[in-house]
């Protein structure tokens, strides 16, 4: 269900306007730091593009970039960075850790009120992480909060703004002609009505969180099980289970290049497989839900490792290149 935000405690409908803004927050609210937490691996030209945009709002107290892997090129240039800007963090020498726990790892270095989570290929627009914390500061804790995904076109992206994941949504999303059969709804929701203020939802992308340090503490940072994808997720629905709200707020726009990381398309897939059979394992109590799991992983398997070969196979045939940024300057 989405439902405009509610002012703690009650009452009439919390003042939010695309701006972001609670009337009633304090200004000292408005004023405490937010910390951008950024995991790379492999990324590319994007992450410059991403790195001097967080650069660009001065309401971002500090960035942390954590080097899961790179090209010796690009930790040459994050070095310089760090020694010529003192918002600029640099953590390396620990490997590939995976997302979950690199975000836990940037977290515990932070400094700031606000952890907001941000891929390393997302350029995030100017004033959009003060929007996504005051909107946080009028939910119930634990609270998550989410932007807009835009494409390089403007065209909203999946993943922004989703329902609860079953096996059925997400089935339909890998399967989208599904939805022809009454009660059956896909995961993701970009192609409903864009709300003109922020609401609350059940699921918002990764690319884009944001929490604060009382929030995250208490939900003890992401599940680190999960390698690569189905994180994000998890912790929205751990969020709502213990009471609290994820907030999806419109007006605080990202530009997602996505998949610009060079790594093949299948190892990628192949995670996001074992995230899914995670999760539904995690949170289908029960026998039969569990056995249920197991008799779906194969077709699971062929829907999402099948479609990244056909992907791959596509992308040879035709010579198309992987989405990337433009060259750094």
């Amino acid at each position: 269900m989405v439902r405009t935000f509610t002012l703690p405690g009650g009452g009439a409908e919390a003042a939010i306007g695309m701006s972001g803004h609670f009337g009633q927050l304090p200004d000292a609210a408005r004023k405490r730091p937010i910390s951008v937490i950024m995991v790379s691996y492999m990324t590319g030209p994007a992450l410059m593009e991403a790195i001097s945009a967080v650069l660009a709002d001065r309401d971002i107290y500090e960035l942390i970039v954590v080097d899961n892997g790179n090209t010796e090129s690009a930790r040459t240039r994050l070095s310089d960075l760090t020694a010529a800007d003192n918002r600029v963090r640099f953590l390396q020498g620990h490997g590939n850790i995976g997302f979950a726990r690199a975000c836990n790892y940037g977290a515990k270095m932070a400094t700031g009120h606000y952890f907001l989570f941000l891929n390393p290929d997302a350029v995030i627009s100017k004033g959009a992480a003060r929007q996504l914390a005051n909107a946080g500061d009028g939910l119930v804790e634990p609270w998550i909060t989410g932007g807009l995904l835009r494409d390089e076109k403007g065209r909203e992206q999946r993943g922004a703004r989703r329902r609860a994941l079953t096996p059925l949504s997400a089935l339909v999303g890998f399967l989208p002609i599904l939805e022809v059969i009454p009660g059956l709804r896909s995961i993701h929701r970009e192609t409903d009505p864009l709300p003109p203020h922020p609401v609350q939802i059940d699921t918002i992308s990764g690319a884009c969180l944001m929490t604060d340090r009382p929030c995250f503490e208490m939900m003890g940072g992401f599940d680190e099980t999960y390698f690569l994808h189905v994180e994000d997720i998890e912790i929205c629905r751990r969020a709502r289970q213990m009471g609290g709200q994820v907030g999806f707020v419109p007006g605080a726009t990202v530009m997602h290049y996505g998949s610009t990381s060079n790594v093949p398309r299948v190892w990628i897939e192949k995670e996001k497989l074992k995230g899914f059979l995670r999760y539904f394992w995690n949170y289908t109590p029960g026998f039969l839900p569990k056995v249920l799991t197991v008799l779906a992983a194969p077709f699971m398997a062929i829907a999402i490792v099948g479609r990244a070969y056909f992907l791959s196979l596509k992308s040879v045939v035709f010579q198309t290149a992987p989405r990337k940024a433009p060259p750094s300057k």
